[in-house]
């Protein structure tokens, strides 16, 4: 996996951009900048348009960071938004075509 994270301005909602595989062996560098961000800001992007696999490492991780703040999805690629799907995630999480949309959108 790797990443980009982009915050233009201080008080803009950080976003992480994972790529690739988003299992168990990347999960932990994507968990530390996530709970950082989160930490920080309160809330989190997560632009998930990169993403050709997750697991249920991802899952797992998505959930906390729900429970945790407000964590907005953007851009689910059709490998997230079928998992998210599969578990009826898609029914409670914040998800969003775009990132911009989810700069936008209100907070959970």
């Amino acid at each position: 996996m790797t990443s980009r994270d982009a915050l233009d301005a201080p008080s803009s909602v950080p976003v992480i951009a994972p790529h690739g595989d988003v299992d168990i062996e990347a999960l932990p560098a994507l968990q530390e900048r996530a709970d950082s961000a989160l930490a920080e800001h309160g809330a989190l992007i997560l632009d998930a348009a990169g993403i050709s696999f997750a697991d249920s490492s991802f899952l797992r991780l998505v959930f906390t960071l729900h429970d945790r703040g407000d964590l907005r999805i953007a851009a689910p690629s059709p490998t997230v938004r079928r998992l998210l799907q599969v578990v009826g995630a898609d029914t409670f999480l914040n998800l969003y075509a775009t990132v911009e949309a989810a700069r936008s959108g209100p907070a959970a």
